[in-house]
């Protein structure tokens, strides 16, 4: 796993723990490039069909991933949904720029480079 510090090894391992049931939390980072997590976003699911309640952090300085205080802002965020599962990813997985919103959609993000030739869940390399 991928994650900058020890503080967020507890969601990690809460993750490892698969599918437990509703409410059920997705942790997602975002970055100018596959180094950086300048975004963090996490989804909360009540019941299945629900639309998920989101919460945003960002930083123009630091990777989220390894700021402990931000661990406690999240378990806080948890706890006051009761939250049961934990679904997290173990990378960046993209730019922090939101398709449609910051540009238009069908279009490469025009501020991450980085991510203009790569697959924004994979991180690889596309033709």
């Amino acid at each position: 796993m991928k994650i900058k510090s020890r503080s967020n090894n507890s969601l990690a391992k809460r993750a490892r723990k698969g599918f437990r049931g509703f409410p059920v939390a997705t942790i997602a980072f975002y970055g100018p490039d596959d180094h950086r997590a300048n975004k963090l976003v996490i989804g909360i699911i009540s019941y299945e069909g629900a639309e998920p309640k989101l919460r945003r952090w960002y930083s123009d300085t630091t990777d989220l991933r390894s700021v402990p205080e931000i661990e406690s802002e999240i378990k806080a965020f948890l706890k006051e949904y009761d939250v049961v599962s934990v679904s997290m990813v173990d990378r960046i997985i993209g730019c922090p720029h939101e398709e449609g919103i910051d540009y238009p959609s069908g279009e490469s993000c025009p501020q991450c480079l980085f991510w203009r030739s790569r697959d924004r869940f994979t991180g690889e390399r596309i033709n």
